[in-house]
């Protein structure tokens, strides 16, 4: 009997192993470089200045042991990665998926999604700023003499990163997993030596150490436990990652190399703790020897600008669904990638994360100093993720209300206790991803509120379209040829641009499109959904477009696709009208008066329609208009 082979099985498991590969290098590269610092600066913080003794070796070792287990195995793997909307992740993709669980916009679902993705920017400035602080702080135990040049370096690498994003990270992310896959192996390498040297580490595997150590330090075992979680910072990319590489090649990238390199290098830290406790200097580095110093730091400063370019990419994702959510203006977004629509550039985040980088290393100067300023971001989002989570266990996924709660309020609990732990360093730079936060969350609230009073502003005196079209049509205007194609956020009254066109030039199309653009709460939307076609006359039809948070609002893509200019129209003679809106404060605003300058101001800085409804521009023809709100 002959067996053959199935093609496409062969096909399958070549693309899991690659995507496998792929979630190595972008998903874990922010938490694989926490090595670098997480064991430093928890048993700098537990000694407060004197000698590390084994009790603090073995609890702070066992707290980060189980902290990877419980807070990123556990909550993450097990459980976030479930927990898709079509297969995407992510706080806002978390945010939709828990309004639609709640069946109506609900304001405090929406308030918690808005504090995750503003958060989410604190982490964002600070990740580029210490992981790469902490790879060249590797130079000064070559020798000393490099101790005034790692600032200067670090800035120089910070600025050539952001300088590239322009050119989109598809060609440089194919080398990504396998850097990082050499990366874990020499984690792995070096922690297995140390191991080795004093096997007394293992130990630290049973948790009773990582309590003991809580339990007999008191205030400083807090500020220790603050400090343990810049272990796990990085564990949000798993969930946020979904949609790039799915559910199986991130579990499989974390379980079969990431947690184990990860754990074996921190037994590693420890067991260099129990034999020269001295070597708190710098325990990462210490693990190697002397000759393996250079290349190490080479590495680990791949490892790093890996670990920056995940987190900026995100960045720009999590703009663009901002965007399409109505959390933020419009912005000019480029796309990198003729064949992943993910990989998106926006240059005024580019810029502004690159400003407020270089500010943290210029401000504090070493990676132990913006230690303190970085827990607290992450462990924020982490909050919000698991109580959204919440909402989609009890709600979507129809759990009974007490198997929902003994779930999820462990996990609750356990981030509530690192933010209190965290909380504590405020003082110390963690006020920074707070104020980052704090800032961005007016921001985004005052767009959306801005944008509902606005749309209240502007309905008061519109005409209802069937209320209007018989009239029209029975004493109309004179005809033009062509098609008009008129963008409105209320498919059901008549755009304003029509009623300006109507009234100053005193004619109309023979033809004209009344079109509306809906965001819905999924990632994208189905070919033959997109679009739904009204015809109310010869002259008018409407045409309804839903497109998903994740995906570009090409609006003549879409209009060619279902037809809706027909196949014989003239591209050359379909004009796009658009409302341009001058907006003015109100003398009684529905908003406190700072809020509706900062709307009005953010508002003059929104991109055009045009531009982010990608209408070619010399077909586009705006009205302007002038609005009190």
């Amino acid at each position: 009997m002959t067996i053959t082979a199935d093609p496409s099985a062969a096909h399958d498991s070549r693309r899991f192993w690659i995507l496998t590969l792929g979630a190595v290098g972008v998903v874990y590269g922010d938490i694989g470089t926490s090595p670098l610092y997480a064991i430093k600066e928890s048993l700098n913080a537990a000694r407060a200045g004197a000698a590390v003794t084994p009790e603090m070796a073995l609890g702070v070792v066992s707290l980060v042991l189980w902290a990877l287990i419980v807070v990123v195995t556990l909550k993450y793997v097990v459980l976030m990665l479930r927990a898709d909307n079509d297969g995407e992740g992510g706080t806002l993709t978390l945010m939709a998926l828990a309004q639609r669980a709640m069946e109506r916009p609900t304001w405090l679902v929406t308030l918690l999604g808005v504090a995750g993705a503003a958060l989410f920017y604190g982490d964002a400035i600070i990740t580029p700023a210490i992981s790469v602080l902490s790879a060249v702080e590797g130079l000064t135990l070559v020798t000393p003499a490099f101790e005034p040049l790692v600032l200067p370096i670090s800035m120089v690498i910070l600025v050539a990163l952001f300088a590239v994003q322009s050119r989109g990270t598809g060609a440089v992310a194919a080398f990504f997993g396998p850097i990082i896959t050499v990366w874990f192996t020499a984690l792995a390498t070096g922690g297995i030596v140390n191991i080795l040297a004093e096997p007394g580490i293992l130990a630290a595997i049973n948790p009773a150490h990582g309590a003991s150590f809580l339990l007999n330090h008191g205030g400083a075992g807090l500020l220790a436990l603050g400090a343990v979680f810049l272990a796990v910072t990085g564990a949000e990319a798993l969930y946020a990652d979904l949609g790039h590489f799915g559910r199986g090649p991130i579990r499989t990238a974390w379980l079969g190399l990431a947690l184990p390199a990860l754990g074996l290098n921190y037994l590693g830290q420890g067991a260099l703790m129990l034999v020269e406790p001295a070597a708190i200097e710098n325990p990462f580095f210490k693990l190697y020897p002397t000759w393996a110093l250079l290349p190490m730091v080479a590495l680990a400063t791949m490892a790093t600008i890996i670990a920056s370019q995940a987190v900026i990419t995100g960045a720009y994702s999590i703009t663009q669904q901002a965007i399409q959510l109505g959390l933020l203006p419009r912005m000019h977004i480029l796309q990198t990638s003729a064949a992943e629509r993910e990989q998106v550039y926006i240059p005024v985040i580019n810029w502004l994360l690159l400003l407020a980088v270089l500010y943290l290393t210029a401000a504090f100067r070493s990676s132990s100093a913006l230690a303190s300023a970085y827990g607290i971001a992450v462990t924020g989002t982490m909050l919000v993720t698991v109580m959204l989570a919440f909402v989609i266990v009890w709600k979507l996924w129809r759990w009974p209300l007490w198997m929902a709660l003994a779930v999820m309020t462990p996990f609750m609990l356990i981030d509530v206790i690192f933010l209190g732990a965290n909380l504590l360093k405020i003082a110390e730079g963690g006020w920074l991803p707070l104020m980052v936060g704090g800032a961005l969350m007016i921001v985004m609230w005052t767009w959306r509120r801005g944008t509902s009073v606005l749309k209240q502003q502007t309905q008061k005196d519109d005409l209802g379209l069937e209320e209007f079209l018989p009239t029209l049509e029975r004493r109309g205007p004179a005809r033009v040829p062509g098609t008009a194609v008129f963008l409105t956020s209320e498919p059901g009254k008549m755009p304003s641009a029509f009623m300006h066109n109507l009234k100053h030039n005193k004619v109309m199309h023979t033809l004209n499109i009344i079109v509306s653009v809906e965001t819905v709460d999924t990632p994208r939307v189905e070919r033959s959904q997109r679009a739904q076609v009204t015809v109310l006359s010869d002259a008018f039809s409407v045409v309804r477009l839903r497109f998903g948070y994740m995906e570009e609002p090409n609006v003549p893509a879409a209009l060619r696709a279902c037809g809706a200019i027909g196949a014989a129209t003239n591209e050359q003679r379909l004009s796009y009208f658009l409302s341009r809106r001058a907006l003015r404060p109100a003398a009684h605003s529905k908003l406190p008066r700072w809020q509706d300058r900062l709307f009005i101001w953010l508002a003059r800085r929104s991109s055009d329609a045009s531009e982010y409804f990608m209408i070619p521009t010399e077909q586009v023809i705006e009205v302007g208009t002038q609005i009190v709100v």
